[in-house]
């Protein structure tokens, strides 16, 4: 009987925390770097583009928030690059396999009138959620970096 309620335990942890993220509004996001001086780099969070007025970036410690009418600038671009270390560890069958890393740079002025911008790495299932309602809710036309990124972007 005990290993039934460990299993069910085990099950639930598993699956549990990604049904709470689901109601969520919002793409998974690292903050990789730019202009934002209390926002350390590397910081895991959520952009949560549903709101009207704002675009939040929620993590672990507080959040950031965007007026969408401040943004004058969206870029969306992908890293791209080889599994080398997989393949040196695991098969070589992995070279054929490419890591995609999917960067969105979001320009804004700031309420002191200064040019800000922001970069996020957004997870691969979010990007096409998070620059549509970007575009939606500024009004403007995300600039990608290539062809690409274009079709990752677009569909």
């Amino acid at each position: 009987m005990r290993v039934a309620w460990v299993l069910l335990l085990l099950g639930s942890s598993a699956v549990l925390p990604p049904l709470l993220l689901a109601g969520d509004s919002g793409g998974r996001a690292h903050y990789v770097g730019g202009t934002a001086a209390d926002l350390p780099g590397k910081t895991e969070g959520n952009l949560i583009v549903t709101d009207e007025q704002v675009l939040h970036f929620r993590h672990g410690r507080g959040s950031v928030r965007i007026p969408f009418r401040s943004i004058n600038t969206l870029e969306y671009g992908q890293q791209v690059s080889r599994r080398v270390a997989e393949a040196i560890l695991v098969s070589p069958l992995m070279l054929l396999v490419k890591k995609r890393r999917h960067y969105l740079t979001v320009g804004y002025v700031d309420s002191g009138g200064q040019q800000q911008a922001l970069v996020f790495q957004v997870n691969k299932n979010a990007v096409r959620v998070v620059l549509a309602g970007l575009e939606a809710r500024t009004g403007l036309r995300v600039e990608y970096q290539d062809e690409e990124a274009r079709k990752a972007g677009r569909g």
